[in-house]
């Protein structure tokens, strides 16, 4: 929830850069290599749910033909999506099922450059384990590239995305709303290239003028359903499709599916007011500086949005502008919250059922930010000494497993989170830092 519309304007220097030099796959220079224990992983997800059983002559029909339509991956994927519950899950915006919004990606009509069987597979393998949801951008064909510059005189090839907000809220619908991510993945690949949602407006704000004022600034198209809710509409910037359609055909290695595209390119487009490039990732600017990524603001709206859920963005590290030798720097001064706060807080979140997305920054020897990132806390244990690992997920990884960060690692470096509004009132210490 958005509690203080005036602070909405104040500068935010949280650049979304990445904070870690990448040496080989899967591993990073900034990264102390004792605290970055990589799991087997065999699938990931968050929903509790009875069903797991298809009980109706519709249920199993719908499976069948899913199942027909998916490669030997794709078919262990619906296995396990069934055993786990996700598949028959109906917590989606318009109660609609896992299985029926599948069924729909195949059997009715994709977007022009859209492969039916290609978004099924990514679709269900990515609900099955969702650490696969990577934010790399492809690379541009050289017979594709002379048709897009064309189009649009700003494309580029993206050696580094600045999707990791986009990425984690992709990775958090898919982990905790399997049924509502199918929806929306049917949507946004379906020929009208969006997906419609009835959101309350008290998640976004406590006033509904004040959340109207959002949606409007925003820009997210929209109207009233009564006093209190509002049917909106997201989509991709108008470039999405481009990308998609080359994902489709000329997908390597640990780059974005045509999925992660259209999801990624749908989040930013909404929180950076309908001003997304899918060609060269960047926006405009508009609640805060800097042209790539999304700020605070901008990220809770989107989360608030995307899962219809009441986020409240708290900041952990006072961050002020400064200048050596002449240039203008992001110095780190000092924290709001001592490590006992922040960890109470994830750890109160996560026992609610609820992952928590947390912005980390990087400093160099004299406390400058020298890059940011966005990962997903999703689960914590306790080591031998009494200390916390945090499991982590991680879209700029380049391994589609969980990551474990060790409490003396990551604790120092969280700059913000965004946490379920009623855990943040409830503790007066977070209010106070909201």
């Amino acid at each position: 929830m958005i509690s203080n519309l005036n602070s909405i304007k104040t500068s935010n220097i949280y650049n979304i850069q990445p904070a870690k030099v990448k040496t080989n796959a899967g591993a990073c220079a900034s990264l102390p290599q004792n605290n970055t224990i990589r799991p087997a992983f065999t699938g990931y997800n968050t929903v509790n749910v009875a069903k797991t059983t298809l009980t109706t002559q519709d249920e199993i029909k719908k499976f069948t033909e899913i199942s027909s339509n998916l490669d030997t991956d794709g078919k262990k994927a619906l296995d396990y999506m069934l055993k786990s519950g996700s598949l028959l899950n109906n917590k989606s915006n318009d109660k609609s099922s896992t299985l029926d919004n599948l069924h729909k990606i195949i059997t009715n009509k994709r977007a022009s450059g859209l492969d039916a069987k290609t978004m099924l597979n990514d679709t269900v393998k990515t609900i099955a384990n969702p650490a696969i949801i990577t934010q790399h951008f492809g690379n541009i064909p050289d017979n594709i590239k002379g048709i897009l510059k064309n189009y649009d005189e700003n494309t580029k090839e993206v050696p580094h995305s600045g999707c990791c907000v986009a990425a984690s809220i992709e990775f958090n619908l898919a982990s905790q709303l399997p049924a509502e991510f199918a929806r929306v993945a049917e949507g946004l690949s379906s020929e009208k290239m969006s997906s419609s949602k009835t959101i309350e407006l008290n998640n976004l704000c406590d006033n509904k003028e004040d959340s109207k004022w959002l949606l409007d600034n925003f820009k997210i198209p929209y109207t009233m359903k009564g006093d209190d809710k509002a049917e909106v509409t997201l989509a991709p910037d108008k470039n999405a499709i481009f990308r998609a359609h080359i994902q489709t055909i000329d997908r390597d290695e640990l780059e974005r599916s045509p999925l992660d595209v259209l999801m990624q390119s749908t989040f930013m487009n909404v929180g950076s007011q309908q001003t997304y490039n899918t060609l060269n990732d960047v926006r405009v600017a508009s609640f805060g500086p800097g042209d790539r990524g999304l700020v605070e603001i901008e990220k809770t709206f989107t989360e608030s949005i995307v899962t219809d859920s009441n986020k409240t963005a708290v900041t952990f590290q006072d961050v002020q502008e400064a200048e050596e030798n002449g240039v203008a720097v992001a110095k780190l001064t000092g924290y709001r919250a001592t490590d006992k706060t922040i960890k109470r807080s994830l750890l109160n979140s996560l026992a609610e059922g609820q992952n928590v997305i947390i912005g980390y920054t990087s400093v160099d020897s004299n406390n400058n930010i020298i890059g940011g990132h966005e990962i997903t806390v999703v689960g914590a244990k306790t080591t031998a000494d009494g200390k916390l690992v945090f499991v982590c997920n991680d879209t700029d990884d380049d391994s589609p497993e969980l990551v474990e960060y060790h409490e003396d690692y990551i604790i120092p470096r969280i700059h913000h989170v965004g946490l379920p509004t009623e855990i943040v009132e409830a503790d007066s210490r977070l209010k106070s830092i909201a």
